[in-house]
């Protein structure tokens, strides 16, 4: 029985997922950026491909999108849409909401988008978040001034990964900070930066239940990445030690807490240097970008993007969906910004290396091993091999 997929992506992604999808037998239609319209895109496993021009920061016009699928619908019913891209969440949901396609709403879909919004969920639910506020109100600001210490991180509610992210050392430049968003400050909130290790657990979920997890650390964050200039670079945490199960159980309510049914999530949580706890940072209901989802697949066998679309296909059909076999394998990875266009990995030699990133003025490897000892051994080498000799930054 084949069904029709919309997929909606702003970025040139999503593979694995179109591959899966019309291997089970479907039809698979995307719409994406305007300026991507000559990305090599693998048609074979597209039925067509609809290119919007975005207004601004890959934002579309909603109203004429719902009018773009109303024509489009009129000879073919779309069964399933789906969101590739943090900044396709809202997009998805609208047209789930206005044309009635199974799937997650316009208000579920604010909890794995909006910053604000699951900060709030998150702690009335109980759970721990860095102490934060809405820019709505001067009073709300102040007070949030007077009684959380600094330094703070002004963030935008919608924006993905660090981008737009600002750190503030007092209550001066906060409300500079604030002062130069203008109209736009009821789009941030500000946030104590607690100084710590972020982790991202990786899940699929089915009936609202959890049947895929990987956790990872970060060990040079997308924020320090986004503003030092850094090396990125993230590993598999040790199998079934304290950081893993809590990180999992955090992971688990999150998810129930937040009303995710089915999909792909990705969900940070910071461990505080300070009292040594959990807190959770934000989440998603998408798979992991730069790279992490190769990293995992290497990890646990596991492609994030292909079994999210044979997990949707076999719900569209009301058939049988099963988890391959999954295995635990260490691994980590690197990613770095090159000064060379084209990076020479000749000089990288090691047998644990079991992926390299093709990508202009990138370098980038996945290592696996027997031992997380010597991922870490291999990455923290490799982190300083690019440094000296490739490491570019913007």
């Amino acid at each position: 029985m084949s069904k029709t997929f919309l997929c909606i992506s702003c970025e040139f992604k999503g593979h694995d997922f179109y591959k899966a999808c019309k291997a089970a037998g479907n039809k698979v239609f995307l719409v994406t950026n305007k300026n991507l319209e000559n990305k090599p895109w693998n048609r074979a496993n597209l039925d067509d491909i609809f290119f919007v021009e975005e207004k601004n920061n890959r934002a579309w016009d909603i109203a004429k999108l719902k009018k773009g699928l109303a024509y489009f619908m009129r000879s073919n019913k779309v069964d399933r849409i789906i969101a590739l891209d943090d900044f396709d969440v809202e997009k998805a949901a609208a047209l789930r909401e206005h044309f009635r396609v199974p799937g997650m709403g316009e208000t579920t879909s604010r909890y794995f988008r909006d910053k604000l919004a699951m900060r709030v969920k998150a702690q009335n639910a109980g759970l721990k978040v860095p102490p934060f506020s809405a820019l709505f109100t001067d009073d709300e600001v102040n007070q949030f001034i007077a009684d959380v210490p600094a330094p703070w991180v002004v963030k935008p509610r919608a924006d993905a990964s660090a981008a737009g992210i600002q750190k503030v050392k007092n209550g001066h430049e906060l409300w500079e900070a604030i002062h130069r968003l203008g109209d736009e400050r009821d789009n941030y909130l500000v946030e104590q930066f607690k100084p710590g290790t972020v982790y991202h657990v990786d899940a699929l979920i089915k009936n609202e239940k959890i049947i895929f997890v990987r956790t990872s650390k970060y060990l040079s964050t997308p924020f320090e990445v986004a503003h030092g200039g850094g090396i990125f670079r993230s590993v598999i945490v040790e199998f079934g030690s304290k950081e893993d199960k809590a990180l999992q159980k955090m992971n688990k309510e999150v998810l129930q807490i937040f009303g995710m049914k089915m999909g792909a999530s990705h969900t940070e949580f910071i461990q505080s240097d300070e009292d040594g706890e959990f807190y959770f940072l934000e989440t998603s209901s998408r798979v992991g970008g730069a790279h992490l989802a190769e990293m995992v697949e290497y990890s646990s066998g596991i492609n994030l993007w292909g079994e999210w679309a044979k997990l949707e296909s076999a719900e569209s059909k009301a058939e049988t969906y099963k988890l391959p076999k999954v295995k635990k394998a260490y691994t980590g990875i690197v990613v770095s910004l090159s000064k060379f266009q084209q990076p020479d990995y000749a000089s990288f030699t090691d047998s644990e290396i079991v992926w390299r990133l093709n990508k202009e003025y990138h370098i980038g490897m996945i290592i696996q091993a027997k031992t997380r000892k010597r991922v870490l051994e291999l990455l923290d080498q490799y982190a300083v091999k690019i440094n000296k000799e490739f490491h570019a930054s913007v």
